[in-house]
Order: structure tokens, then sequence, then C-alpha cells
């Protein structure tokens, strides 16, 4: 892991990369593609139990609830297994020692950046760029 912080790319005015930092990084990720794996895991039972009701008796108001419901618990999970992809994502970056390479611009995106928010695959200037589309 040394070898890998000492040549990821940082910004101007920003100190390399440590084993440390990196490790705790790479720590944080896996950390929380745990979580999101027993997320996703729970929210499927959840939507499974769901799916077992048959609705005999329901009125269309109880039939809506249920509705929104699922579709809601299917819009979390959906939004759960996109951030335990993009967290396996950077593991993979890591590991591969692309970490921290915007997938732009090819500039770095930052070390600060990345600690405050690990999954980041672009520089601040290419996500203002692509949030004003």
């Amino acid at each position: 892991m040394a070898d890998t912080a000492a040549v990821l790319p940082v910004r101007e005015g920003e100190g390399r990369w440590t084993a440390r930092e990196l490790a705790e990084v790479r720590a944080t990720l896996i950390e929380e593609s745990a979580a999101l794996e027993a997320e996703i895991a729970a929210a499927a039972s959840q939507i499974a139990k769901g799916d077992g009701a048959d609705g005999a008796g329901d009125d269309q108001a109880d039939t809506g609830a249920k509705t929104y419901e699922r579709e809601h618990e299917l819009a979390l999970t959906y939004n759960a297994r996109d951030l335990l992809n993009q967290a396996e994502r950077a593991v993979q970056r890591i590991d591969a020692g692309t970490y921290g390479i915007c997938e732009s611009c090819a500039r770095p995106v930052g070390k600060a950046r990345l600690q405050a928010f690990p999954r980041a695959t672009l520089c601040m200037s290419c996500k203002q760029r692509e949030e004003r589309r």
C-alpha cells in the first residue's frame, strides 16, 4: 500500500498520500460496502415479504399505499446498489493505483476531496460542470 500511496496524484499544494491515509480511506470504503450489502439484503427481504400479501379486501387507498411503499423500498434499494458499486470501484482504483484521477479530465481529483468523499471520480471542476447540465 505504501508504494501505491506514493504514486497517487494530488493537487498542487496538497501533501502526498501516506500509506496510513490510503489504508484509512480503503477501510472506510470496505466498511461502507459491508453496510450497504446488509441494507440491500434487508430491503430485498422486506420487498419479498411485502410481495406475499395477497391484498384481498384492500380498498383503493390500501392498494395505493402498499404500491407507494414498495416503490419507495425499490428506489432505496437501487440507490444503495449504486452506492455499493461506487465504493467497490473506488477500492478497485486504489488497488490498481488509479485512485484520485478524474475520469473526465485525467487531472488529480484532490486528496482533501477524496478524504471527504472517497467515492469521488471527478475533480471539482468536472463535477460542477456535470451538475450544470
